[in-house]
């Protein structure tokens, strides 16, 4: 026969490990909700400026040998790129895909990129980009091709933008080393 207290031990530690169970779920769930970035593939949802991105490319993948267009989960992100604690919009053309035509979107020097800040589309051609806190800047760096660091596509080369919400526009230089 259990006692008293053998039985509360057991219920005791029966609680703890579906306390400890709730409070994985709840850490997991948390965390893909707050850290993940948000993505879609759902395209009908774009602000106009972007929505013209996809439309155009869509056509000229239609325009190409009849192509099919797709357009691949994880080609709309929402991201905070200026710091102000909203989600901004991209649109990575390295999501698009033409059926008729492998390269109609990317080639040697990447894809487009379309940043949508504050209704303003600019568009930036890259193989791969991040945003980095940087003091009290939020930076949107870029891999882009070694022709603008006086090189040819394999030569290393970055560049690091930060949006200027008065002149409404990303501001980057290219300093200059000694």
């Amino acid at each position: 026969m259990i006692s008293a207290i053998d039985a509360t031990r057991q219920l005791a530690s029966q609680i703890v490990r579906l306390l400890k169970g709730l409070a994985s779920g709840i850490v997991l769930v948390s965390g893909l909700v707050w850290t993940a970035p948000a993505v879609a593939a759902d395209v009908s949802q774009l602000p106009p400026g972007l929505q013209a991105k996809v439309d155009l490319a869509a056509q000229a993948c239609a325009e190409f040998n009849n192509g099919q267009f797709d357009i691949a989960w994880g080609a709309v992100e929402r991201v905070d790129l200026d710091g102000d604690l909203q989600r901004d919009w991209v649109l990575n053309e390295s999501g698009f895909a033409c059926s008729s035509a492998a390269s109609l979107n990317c080639g040697t020097g990447g894809c487009m990129s379309h940043f949508l800040i504050e209704e303003e589309v600019h568009s930036l051609l890259n193989q791969g980009w991040t945003v980095v806190d940087f003091g009290r800047q939020r930076v949107v760096v870029a891999d882009i091709h070694g022709s603008n660091c006086d090189g040819i596509n394999p030569t290393p080369c970055v560049t690091a933008s930060v949006w200027d919400a008065d002149a409404k526009t990303w501001r980057s230089s290219a300093g200059d080393w000694e």
